[in-house]
């Protein structure tokens, strides 16, 4: 059951430009991969609003999204990397949520956000 009301704008933005044409979960994960790209403007800073175990972030600690993370990398999950106490570390997108950015960026990572919300996944 979704956690979150359903948004017709979004899902059709999603539909349009995240996941049109795809077919099974690789081809899902590079159209969301290559979404992303194209609307999220790096580097942006972001706060952590969420733990997770694949992560060392721990909640409300703020950090630089330097990048998407390589695309083989997120076959899985969308992460990004971050520079982290001296160390590069990719961590899941949807754990961050971005402080001042440009409309299309915010955008975007809010329809990830939303997605994964709704319980889809690749």
């Amino acid at each position: 059951m979704p956690k979150t009301r359903k948004d017709p704008v979004r899902e059709e933005r999603i539909q349009n430009e995240a996941i049109v044409d795809t077919y099974g979960s690789e081809e899902q994960a590079l159209g969301w991969y290559y979404y992303l790209e194209n609307q999220i403007k790096f580097p942006f800073a972001a706060r952590c609003i969420a733990s997770k175990v694949v992560s060392p972030l721990r909640k409300g600690e703020t950090v630089e999204a330097r990048c998407l993370a390589p695309e083989d990398s997120c076959a899985q999950d969308m992460l990004v990397l971050i520079r982290w106490h001296g160390c590069n570390v990719a961590v899941p997108l949807s754990q961050l949520a971005a402080i001042n950015v440009d409309e299309s960026t915010l955008q975007a990572i809010g329809d990830w956000h939303y997605w994964l919300a709704q319980g889809y996944c690749f």
